[in-house]
Order: C-alpha cells, then structure tokens, then sequence
C-alpha cells in the first residue's frame, strides 16, 4: 500500500507508508505554491507527530520561511489562526480520525481553508518532482502556541450563541477528547462559559484509549461517565478536534449525524434565513426536514470539507457541515470545528428547558447504517457502474460515486477520500430498512 493522497491531504502508516522525507518533500512543495509569509505548523497529540513536525520545520527553513509553531492544536483553531493572521497557509499533521499507528499532513491555504483540488494536484505535482534545491537559508521559528486562546475567545462572543444564557444554566458536561489535541481547549473554552467540566481521557499523550472515531460504538465510557456523574451532556471528539459527537443525559450516544442537525435546530430557531444550508451526499436527511421547518433548504456537495465550503462560500450559506459531527459556522471560519460545535449545542440546550434526549427525539429520526468494503482487487468504477445499472429506475446523483434517492431513504457509495476502501452509507426510517439497501449493494458488488 502506499500513502493515500487527496483533498484531505495525505495520509499513510508511519514508518511505512509515511517517513520524514515524505513529510519534508510534501512541506516543500506547500511552500513552493504558496504567497508569500509566515506558515503556520500544528500537529495532534500522536507520539511520532513530535518528530515528524521536527522535519516540516526543517523542511520550510529550507525555503527561507518564517515558521509559527503551535505545538498540539485542534484543527479548527490552525485553520482560525491562518486566517486571523493572513498567514501564508498553515499545515497539520494528523491523520484525523485514522489510528494511532497512522499520521499525515492536512493543508490550510491562505484563507483558512484546505487546499482545493486543483492546488493539492499542484502540491503533490511538485513533490513527485522531488528537485528542490538543496539550499539553506535563515528561517525563522516563532512560539505560536498562546494563540490558541483567540480561537477560544471567538467561539466565546459569536452572535450564533448566546453566551450569558449558557452561562446561566450551568451544565454539567463530561468531555472526551481521546487524549487528542481538543484536550485542553476544549475543557477550557467549556470552563469560560460556566459549565461544571469532568474531564476523561483529556490528556495529550496521543494514546488513544478507544476507537479513533467518536462513532457511538466508541463511546461506553463516556456513556458511563454521563450516567455516574448526573451530567447534563456528553461530548466527544476525534484526535484532532474538528469532529464532535453528543451523549445525552442517560448516557445514550445520539449518533454524530445530529450534531449538526440539533445545532441547525438552534441556529434556525433564533436566526431566520434565506440563504441555504450545506452539506455533503451523505450527511443525513433529518437536516432537510430540519430547514423545512424554518421554511429553508438544503444544498448538497460531494464528500470533503473544502467541497462543503466552497459550496457554502457560492451560496453565501451562514451554516453547515458534515454529518461525522462536522459544523462549520462561517461567522468563526470555514472549518469544522468541534468548538463550534459545542457552543452551538449548548445554545439549543439554552434555548429551552428540554433535556438532551427530549431535544434529540423532536428531530426527525432516521437510523443510518455505515460499512466499508476494501478495495483490494476491486475496481470502484465497475462496481458503481453495475450498481448504476441495477437501479436505472431510481433517482441517481453522481456528483460523487452514487447515491440512489427514494423518498424516505437513500444509499451513497463511493471511493473513500482517506482510505482504500469504498463506503456505503444507507438511510431510512429503520434500521432493518437501511441494512435491506446495504445488503443488495454489498451482493452486486460482491
């Protein structure tokens, strides 16, 4: 296998797939395309990610750049500082949600934003070419890590949320951070907004005590801690912050599809709009009914972050995300962000006296149903193509892979951006339902 590149960035086992040198090419050639300026350089919290940043400062010295060190930070909070601070881009280097054997680079452009296709196809261009000069001259290295505290204070005065009314209820919340870099932010921007905080596995050592992902399957200790501590919620990121999903009071995990959906809730409730809100294909259809409500709509975009924004920047959207727990709220940055999402989150939970489960059955429930089938010899095209085949009589999208679209359910499958596997993700009213739709893709494809 070799490492995975694609709008995410790049991404591989560390030691194999992944080295130094890879690292060190990859920063060069960001360098090389980018304005001229400080960059920005962050990591999560995984034990290699030390030494691999290591090489991407050496590497950007080498091209003459003024280098901002913020050691362990969230995601989100680089891509808020590049553009607070219109530096030249930013990099991270996490492998997100992937596990801890796994690492990679994530690429902020100017704006805040990650790379688009057309400059990540340049970026990795450059880096197969692999002649850079080999000339050293004075970079320079600046302490950045303070500046965390603006991301926090930010998300703290956003008009999206009504700060003082959070402060007033004084929710009890347990956080999960899995030891990742939303470790020590997250607790403390939860702090300034008055909330009693129990911190679990909010230590930046990068040994992830369960699964990566904050999937509900990951979640029994947070569960757990929700119940035995009477806390009001939960919350739970992945290692590098930007995705967030909710436990609610009885310690039942809601699915990382609502996150985004309940902050719409909030959002809508006080903030009517024109405009659309954005997602990707696979992010649930609980949201369409949720902007029905508020006589909005919603727009969709092929999977990927950057495919997300970009839609949201054409449509001059004030809200959207991901359904992996991803909002992104514009009036912050152009970003998923687990900051974010918590203040969003407990501005619903402000907004009325409804516990958390009483708030999550209001929505409009549908059980989604996620695999994965690996690559291997498998061509992805042909499969989506037989797949196409056996349903020419239902509604298709192919703006990415295939989604086939009834009327209260929908099948998406597609090649993964990060990993070498195709996903299949299905939605309906119940669960048997959707696993029905994943079975038959699974028998075409098989």
């Amino acid at each position: 296998m070799s490492i995975i590149r694609g709008i995410s960035g790049i991404r591989g086992i560390v030691g194999e797939t992944l080295t130094y040198e890879i690292v060190g090419i990859h920063s060069r050639a960001f360098s090389i395309i980018q304005k001229s300026g400080g960059i920005l350089l962050a990591r999560d919290s995984r034990s290699h990610g030390d030494e691999l940043l290591k090489s991407a400062i050496k590497s950007l010295h080498k091209s003459g750049r003024k280098v901002l060190d913020c050691g362990i930070i969230p995601t989100p909070t680089a891509q808020f500082l590049v553009e607070k601070h219109q530096l030249a881009g930013g990099i991270v280097i996490t492998a997100s949600h992937n596990p801890s054997e796994w690492n990679g680079m994530k690429f902020i452009d100017s704006d805040g934003c990650f790379l688009d296709a057309n400059k990540n196809t340049q970026l990795f261009q450059i880096a197969d070419e692999d002649n850079f000069a080999e000339e050293f001259t004075s970079g320079e290295a600046i302490d950045f890590t303070s500046e965390v505290n603006e991301h926090i204070q930010h998300t703290i005065n956003l008009s999206a949320i009504d700060s003082n009314k959070i402060r007033e209820r004084k929710f009890k919340v347990v956080v999960d951070s899995v030891n990742g870099a939303a470790s020590k932010v997250l607790p403390k921007l939860l702090s300034k907004l008055n909330c009693e905080v129990i911190p679990m596995h909010c230590e930046l050592d990068g040994k992830f005590p369960r699964g990566a992902e904050p999937l509900p399957e990951n979640l029994a200790e947070l569960s757990n801690a929700v119940i035995q501590n009477g806390a009001d919620v939960g919350f739970a990121t992945d290692p590098d912050g930007d995705r967030l999903a909710v436990v609610d009071e009885n310690g039942n995990p809601l699915g990382e599809e609502y996150t985004l959906t309940i902050c719409a809730d909030g959002f809508l409730a006080q903030n009517r709009i024109k405009q659309p809100l954005v997602t990707n294909l696979s992010t649930t259809m609980a949201l369409d009914k949720i902007a029905e409500k508020y006589k909005t709509n919603v727009t969709r975009s092929a999977v990927g972050e950057i495919n997300v924004v970009n839609l949201m920047k054409e449509l001059n959207s004030p809200l959207g995300g991901e359904g992996n727990g991803g909002v992104i709220l514009p009036e912050s940055h152009y970003g998923r962000d687990s900051l974010v999402g918590c203040a969003m989150f407990l501005n619903r939970m402000a907004q009325t006296n409804e516990t958390v489960s009483k708030i999550f059955e209001s929505m409009p429930q549908f059980t989604m149903v996620k695999t994965r089938i690996q690559l291997d010899e498998l061509n992805p095209e042909i499969a989506i193509k037989n797949i196409a085949d056996e349903f020419y009589n239902v509604e298709q999208n192919t703006v990415d892979g295939l989604k086939l679209i009834w009327a209260d359910r929908w099948v998406h499958i597609r090649k993964s951006n990060t990993e070498p596997i195709i996903r299949i993700y299905a939605e309906a009213p119940t669960k048997e339902l959707a696993l029905k739709l994943v079975d038959k893709i699974k028998s075409i494809i098989n």
